[in-house]
């Protein structure tokens, strides 16, 4: 009954599927979480990023009850779980689907044996967990590997399987960790894809959590950077990509935004004779015509020296490095008044000789 209660608390309810307040964790004299507040809405898929030692494989356990912390409160789905003794816990952990880096799969069962066993820890009829596991593979495309051993499976399957076997018991949240990195990239595109349907077709919450932006992009819609256990930065994945803030996600970004190739970062000073602007944009904003704009503005020709048009699922990011043409402070400041009602943000590197 008490299963029953939660469960229906759980899919008609309309609080966020994670509500973190103040969430702290120390090991000894080593934090590995401080004061992490944070929400995710029921179907966001959230990636949460960060390098190795930052916190993420503490978060996991916290949210899922494996480890509780010593300050703050973590509510799944509008459950106070913090507190919560194990056999509490148990009905609210099964709402909570896990994928793993390594797949963790049985060897000695059954693609469809290992795909039904948490249906078979839940108590579930044999026929209905047959019904369920056919249903699962066909939607992960290996409707054809029922009877097969993992080790008969590529990589790209066995996560496929694992994918299958954390929807088995119909979870409200699914953790992602580092589900792709020892995969290939054509691969891990093909799961990232299939994270991206089952988030569409069943409407389920997902956290991915991974070191690599580009995982980020592909497939989340917000972002969270975690560093040393602090959450440094977050927001919709195009501003963050576009206009990245703390240091920390400046690193992790650098691979996908453009930079000011090392020649030009050479020539740049305190003074000369035009100065060097770094334009971030987002949304519509990104396509529109900067150059010409700034040109009409100040009668100066703007020039792009570097940068690029990104794009996450749909919404443009860009990036530009332009020559402004002029060092004179009133056009700079003209310049930088005019665009920054569409800009994420606007910069003034430095200014290089006339030449350049």
């Amino acid at each position: 009954m008490a299963d029953k209660a939660i469960n229906a608390a759980f899919d008609t309810g309309t609080a966020p599927v994670v509500d973190l307040h103040g969430v702290s964790r120390q090991f000894g004299d080593r934090p590995a979480l401080q004061d992490i507040t944070a929400s995710i809405a029921r179907g966001e898929i959230i990636g949460l990023i960060g390098r190795s030692g930052a916190g993420k494989s503490t978060l996991i356990r916290v949210l899922n009850g494996l480890d509780r912390p010593q300050a703050g409160r973590v509510v799944i789905a509008g459950q106070d779980i913090t507190d919560l003794d194990e056999a509490a816990l148990q009905p609210i952990r099964r709402r909570i689907g896990m994928i793993f880096q390594h797949f963790n799969l049985l060897s000695q069962r059954t693609v469809a044996e290992n795909v039904a066993l948490p249906l078979k820890i839940a108590g579930q009829p044999p026929a209905l967990r047959r019904k369920r596991v056919l249903e699962l593979l066909d939607l992960v495309g290996l409707a054809d590997k029922a009877d097969q051993y993992p080790a008969q499976l590529s990589g790209g399957q066995k996560q496929r399987v694992g994918i299958a076997r954390a929807l088995a018991p119909d979870p409200l949240l699914l953790l992602s960790d580092e589900a792709t990195s020892a995969l290939d990239p054509e691969t891990t595109h093909s799961i990232l894809d299939l994270l991206a349907r089952v988030n569409r077709d069943l409407g389920l919450t997902i956290l991915m959590i991974t070191h690599e932006m580009e995982v980020v992009r592909r497939i989340a819609g917000r972002v969270l950077v975690l560093d040393a256990g602090r959450i440094v930065e977050e927001g919709p994945v195009a501003r963050v990509l576009a206009s990245p803030q703390s240091d920390t996600t400046k690193s992790l970004v650098s691979g996908l935004s453009p930079s000011l190739p090392a020649d030009l970062v050479a020539l740049l000073a305190p003074t000369g004779d035009q100065a060097i602007l770094r334009i971030d944009l987002t949304g519509r904003a990104a396509r529109l015509p900067v150059l010409q704009r700034i040109s009409r503005l100040t009668g100066q020709e703007a020039r792009l020296l570097h940068g690029g048009v990104g794009d996450v699922q749909g919404e443009p990011y860009a990036r530009l490095f332009i020559a402004l043409g002029t060092a004179d402070a009133t056009i700079i400041a003209q310049v930088t008044a005019d665009l920054s009602p569409i800009a994420t943000a606007i910069e003034v590197l430095g200014y290089v000789p006339d030449h350049v």
